[in-house]
């Protein structure tokens, strides 16, 4: 880390080979937001958080939306007082100012998006594929969307929030047609209401307690995005304004449409069952006496993961970008195509740490540990709202109520602890990721040493 940072400019232009372009305007970044956190969450993940807490599927899924919102909000102010590319990076380093600290955030902020696209990754090989073939091995099909999504992200910005647009269009028709199989179901007497109140716990009222925590921490895990978005910045057209309306609309009507699902979900299908499957949404659409083709739901929900994992690998290169630029990675990190502009090195890094990831777990471990490593960035993050309260900027931006980050950072902290009954690979991968950061820490201060570089 040099002396002198990014995160200490006043200037809101990256340094590094050439600036992003500015190609977002406030209806693609609300879109965009919506897309980011729509996605392997709510396909892939429902059946396993049933397994956790039973038919009351949908109570995890309320918590998990007013946690979300207490973060979302410190994000809005944050992004609005530093509207550059790095998110947490930038906001850990101005608020502590403890290079470290910096880099163990912004790593870990890079490995969860990782471990979410190759969640995705799995998701896209798992059941829904399987309605169409299981002639090739599903690690194989794995390896090879991770580097279909890498070859769309060097085409450029543009090229692949476009795509998020039409693959947001499509996952949202997917969970609308859920909706509707719910509504119909209802309305011609199916479903069975009585398993809205039925807890897979037994006993104490303790084992209630850390079942719904733990089926809450895993939940947690389908809103995740929101915070990407802030990595765009630099990419968005006047940021400070769009941000706060486009990060709100999307929490909310992600949090709306999740709950439904939910409460769908349990209606129409055992909680046993959707715990089974890989692709519980489908098992939905089975159950649901509408004829609905099977096959037709399984295509929209792997476009659906697709835009989960494209998402969350053109965010990950942009943070490398911006912690390039910030010196906490070496400056090649920041180098750009010239002509495409887009971190050409950035994403063929995380593209292989995707792959490697991919080859480590599947669904439930690698959700659970994309929650467990942001709800402790999201604890940090929370805490730095309020130390930089001490930090006035001259231009005008949304402000949060200070009841809101210290709820936040508490909700985060219980939900990242071991009261929500995570597995121990959880805690095992995340810690080896951590290391991981650590030596690669130590790797670039002491070339930065080494090249005669002042540190801080």
């Amino acid at each position: 880390m040099t002396a002198t940072t990014t995160a200490d400019r006043t200037s809101d232009e990256p340094e590094g080979d050439g600036p992003l372009s500015r190609a977002i305007g406030p209806k693609l970044l609300i879109l965009f937001v919506i897309g980011d956190i729509l996605g392997t969450g709510i396909y892939a993940t429902t059946g396993k958080v049933a397994g956790k807490v039973g038919g009351a599927l949908w109570l995890p899924f309320v918590i998990g939306f007013l946690v979300a919102i207490l973060t979302a909000a410190s994000y809005v102010e944050l992004v609005g007082k530093y509207p550059r590319a790095a998110g947490a990076a930038l906001y850990t380093q101005k608020a502590f100012k403890v290079p470290f600290l910096t880099f163990i955030v912004a790593f870990m902020v890079m490995c969860s998006g990782l471990a979410s696209a190759s969640a995705a990754a799995r998701a896209f090989s798992g059941d829904y594929f399987l309605e169409f073939t299981d002639a090739v091995p599903s690690t194989l099909i794995a390896v090879l969307f991770i580097v279909a999504l890498a070859a769309l992200n060097l085409r450029g910005v543009s090229e692949s929030v476009k795509t998020n647009v039409v693959l947001t269009i499509v996952e949202l028709t997917g969970l609308a047609i859920i909706l509707s199989i719910g509504a119909w179901a209802v309305l011609s007497g199916g479903g069975d209401t009585s398993r809205l109140t039925q807890f897979e716990a037994e006993g104490t009222g303790y084992a209630l307690f850390t079942s719904v925590l733990g089926a809450t921490a895993l939940g947690f895990f389908a809103f995740v995005g929101f915070e990407d978005s802030v990595n765009m910045a630099e990419e968005t057209k006047d940021p400070v304004r769009t941000f706060p309306r486009a990060i709100f609309i999307g929490v909310a009507v992600t949090g709306t449409i999740y709950v439904l699902v939910a409460l769908v979900s349990s209606m129409l299908v055992d909680h046993r069952t959707l715990e089974s499957s890989s692709g519980p949404l489908l098992e939905v659409v089975k159950a649901g006496g509408v004829g609905f083709p099977p096959q037709l739901f399984a295509l929209i929900a792997l476009f659906a993961v697709t835009n989960s994992a494209l998402i969350n690998i053109m965010m990950a290169s942009r943070l490398c970008y911006g912690m390039a630029n910030e010196r906490i990675l070496p400056k090649a990190m920041g180098r750009v195509l010239p002509k495409r502009c887009t971190p050409v090195v950035g994403i063929v890094f995380v593209s292989v740490l995707a792959i490697g990831l991919v080859l480590t777990g599947e669904i439930e471990g690698l959700g659970d540990t994309t929650a467990f490593l942001l709800l402790c960035v999201f604890a940090v993050v929370n805490i730095a709202v309020l130390v930089l309260r001490r930090d006035p900027v001259a231009h005008r931006h949304f402000r949060t109520p200070t009841a809101l980050p210290v709820l936040g950072a508490i909700t985060a902290l219980v939900l990242a602890s071991p009261l929500a009954e995570r597995d121990a690979e959880v805690y095992i991968r995340a810690g080896v990721l951590i290391a991981i950061g650590v030596g690669l820490w130590a790797v670039n201060k002491a070339v930065m040493k080494a090249r005669g570089e002042e540190t801080a």
